[in-house]
């Protein structure tokens, strides 16, 4: 996981007694998304899959369609000017700021398409905030409650330990989160991991867009940690019918997902869960 972890010396103790050592540390380093230039957000990021996080994040928070993305590149932050991909070397170590600017080109030139554009810090820690970037994510989160799937209760208690099996960066470091998409049968189609739960489900959405395969319908979007509204309204963007997450939804995210007629799996743990809508879906 070279750039998305850092080993440090650190002094621990045990039984009282210092024994010292090194600690791996996830690495958080901020990204700069723009869509035709204009900068659109900065978000607080593990390096690594930036080009998915930053079309999932133009996708599902910006509104702009797959079909107009006509590529992505680093740019450098002093000129604009664009810049090769990370080498090894440089994922070695820390970023330099010319891998923490990433640029998304519209075939159109036409930028984002909702009104109010996001030029402050994202942080690790939460997603979308106030209340008219809440109704516009609202309004752009299509319905996914004719979506046929059906999953039976064993391939969702399967689904935690199965994605966990798929995280060196939590291993290595024990500070990240990890979002993963899954098929109706609980095979595993894509893992993203970042130290915040929102990165890594754009990471996921930018992941399917690239590889042509929004909306993800018919299968299953996991995340590590607790389901707050923006996570639903990212699923439901890309038209995935089903989130299981290992901690609690809230309030708006219970009632995002019946509004738009998604299953909402929460508190997947040693084999148990509870859903709280479309329970339809899930079968003994």
């Amino acid at each position: 996981m070279a750039g998305a972890t850092r080993r440090r010396k650190v002094r621990r103790f045990r039984d009282g007694a210092s024994i010292g050592g090194r600690a791996s540390l996830a690495v958080e380093e901020p990204l700069e998304i723009r869509v035709d230039g204009d900068v659109v957000a900065t978000t607080m990021r593990t390096p690594g899959h930036d080009f998915d996080l930053a079309l999932g994040f133009a996708i599902t928070d910006g509104g702009v369609s797959p079909d107009r993305v006509g590529g992505m590149s680093y740019c450098g932050v002093d000129a604009g000017e664009v810049v090769a991909a990370p080498t090894a070397a440089d994922l070695a170590g820390p970023y330099s700021g010319d891998f923490n600017v990433v640029n998304v080109a519209t075939r159109d030139g036409g930028g984002v398409a909702v009104v109010r554009r996001r030029q402050t810090v994202v942080t690790s820690a939460c997603g979308v905030c106030g209340a008219d970037v809440v109704a516009d994510l609202r309004e752009r989160a299509g319905s996914v409650a004719e979506d046929p799937l059906t999953v039976d209760a064993d391939v969702i208690a399967g689904i935690p330990p199965a994605a966990r099996a798929a995280q060196p960066g939590f291993e290595a470091t024990g500070g990240m989160h990890a979002a993963a998409s899954f098929a109706a049968d609980g095979s595993l189609l894509a893992l993203r991991e970042d130290v915040g739960r929102h990165n890594a489900v754009d990471k996921v959405v930018g992941w399917a867009a690239t590889a042509g395969r929004l909306p993800l319908a018919g299968t299953i979007l996991f995340t590590s940690g607790r389901v707050a509204f923006e996570i639903v309204a990212k699923a439901a963007v890309a038209g995935i019918p089903m989130v299981v997450a290992v901690s609690a939804p809230t309030t708006l995210a219970v009632e995002l997902a019946e509004e738009v007629g998604l299953t909402l799996v929460g508190f997947a743990r040693d084999g148990d869960f509870t859903t709280y809508t479309a329970t339809h879906r899930i079968h003994d």
